[in-house]
Formats: C-alpha cells, sequence, structure tokens
C-alpha cells in the first residue's frame, strides 16, 4: 500500500541510512552507496561527502540523485526519493556535527567528529529537493 505524503515524509525523517544512488560514467552501473542524510518533513534533504570523492564528482555531473531508504520491522516499508541538486556548500564541523548526532549515541559524536575531520578530508553538504517519490508499506510479510 503506497504511503501518505506524511507519511512518506516522516518515515523519510527518521535515522536511516539510506542508499544513494546516481548515474555514473558511461559504461557503468549507477553507483549506488550506504550515506547518512538529513531531512525535515516539507523541505529540502542534505547529505555530507567528501570534497574530491567520486560520489560528489558523480552528482555535480548529473544534478540529481536518488535516496531510498527502508526497513523490515515492524512492517517492510521503504521510500525512495529523487530529485536536482539545488545548492551545494562547504562542509562545515556544525553540519558534521549535526548529521553524526542523528546518527551516533551522544557519547560518540565528538570522537566521530575528531576522526572524520583528521580522515576524511574537505567536505560538501549536497542539498536535494525531493521531486519524484516511491513509497510502499508491504504489512507483515
Amino acid at each position: 500500500m503506497a504511503l501518505t505524503r506524511e507519511e512518506r515524509e516522516q518515515f523519510l525523517a527518521e535515522p536511516h541510512v539510506a542508499a544513494l544512488a546516481v548515474a555514473a560514467e558511461e559504461g557503468r552501473a549507477p553507483l549506488s552507496v550506504p550515506i547518512w542524510y538529513q531531512y525535515e518533513p516539507g523541505g529540502d534533504l542534505w547529505i555530507l561527502t567528501g570534497l574530491d570523492s567520486r560520489k560528489h564528482r558523480l552528482i555535480g555531473a548529473a544534478g540529481r540523485f536518488t535516496l531510498m531508504v527502508d526497513r523490515l520491522e515492524p512492517t517492510v516499508r521503504y521510500v525512495s526519493v529523487e530529485g536536482p541538486v539545488v545548492d551545494t556548500t562547504p562542509g562545515t564541523v556544525e553540519k558534521l556535527r549535526e548529521i553524526s548526532a542523528r546518527y551516533l549515541p551522544a557519547e560518540k559524536v565528538e570522537e566521530y567528529v575528531d576522526f572524520s575531520l583528521k580522515n576524511h578530508g574537505e567536505m560538501v553538504v549536497v542539498r536535494m529537493r525531493p521531486e519524484r517519490w516511491v513509497s510502499s508499506d508491504l504489512g507483515t510479510v
């Protein structure tokens, strides 16, 4: 059963690890990788990724990407959202801290932020405007 707009936006707002998909170079399948994201119902969503990453390069070339999130319990449910990139800005420690706090226990956030700053290089925030949605709740399977 398809989800209502409110159900799919609320589900996307929960801290699921998403599968990001973006068109790849000619002769290659789309790039599909796990990623953390941030979203509030009714707004744009954003990801934080490496400035020099293949992911960032491909998103820049395509101008759009897809995120898909799912769960198995208490019912099988998924939401897939696709849309255009509407903004790309330099990553900040504040954005890194915000997204880390969404996924990690509070006592692990600063440790992860320090690790990321030392090991992941310069980051960028990529904002996407949700344009096309596919969603369903398949019930208990």
